[in-house]
């Protein structure tokens, strides 16, 4: 059945069909005509002299200023001090810290084996008062220069010194319990 409604359809259009044969050499012609279409070389676009070196200038400088870019808005204030509150808290500063410096070597110039605990243990809360006063610079910075921050630093200095000249009387104290019990020995 499906046959015979081809065979009707065709007989329909039978009139309209082109039955005649193309010009001898037609499919010749043809394929040429498609071949150098295909074979037509695309456009070449005109090259500067030194594009590679312009693209890999433009490259670089993108890259310098991203990073600078980034180091600008990622970079953290440095921690102020009290020397860059004032040039009084500057004095301040350098007169504690001289006093603290100077504490320090006349502790480490009493060591012995019977001062040994007592020393180290002030170096360790000297590290906790030295953390403390780092937070507190971080907090001046943050702060806009706060009264209350700088007494907390002025007063960590004076904790330190104190921390210091008590742990020097320590050990006098140590020594001189020392030199007792070596006469009472002597003595006996």
């Amino acid at each position: 059945m499906k046959r015979d409604n081809l065979d009707k359809l065709f007989d329909s259009i039978k009139d309209d069909l082109d039955y005649e044969m193309p010009n001898l050499g037609h499919q010749g012609r043809f394929l040429e005509k498609l071949q150098t279409q295909n074979q037509t070389p695309p456009v070449a676009q005109p090259r500067m002299k030194g594009s590679y070196w312009q693209n890999a200038l433009a490259i670089a400088a993108s890259i310098v200023i991203a990073l600078g870019l980034f180091t600008v808005f990622m970079q953290n204030p440095e921690p102020k001090d009290l020397a860059s509150v004032s040039p009084e808290l500057s004095k301040t500063q350098t007169f504690f810290t001289a006093a603290i410096e100077q504490e320090l070597a006349t502790l480490k110039n009493e060591r012995s084996p019977e001062t040994e605990k007592l020393i180290d243990d002030a170096l360790k809360q000297m590290e906790v008062l030295e953390k403390k006063y780092e937070t507190l610079k971080i907090d001046l910075t943050q702060s806009g220069d706060d009264k209350r921050v700088i007494y907390a630093m002025i007063s960590n200095f004076q904790s330190r010194i104190d921390l210091l000249n008590d742990v020097l009387e320590n050990i006098k104290q140590v020594k001189q319990l020392k030199q007792e019990y070596n006469e009472n020995q002597v003595t006996i």
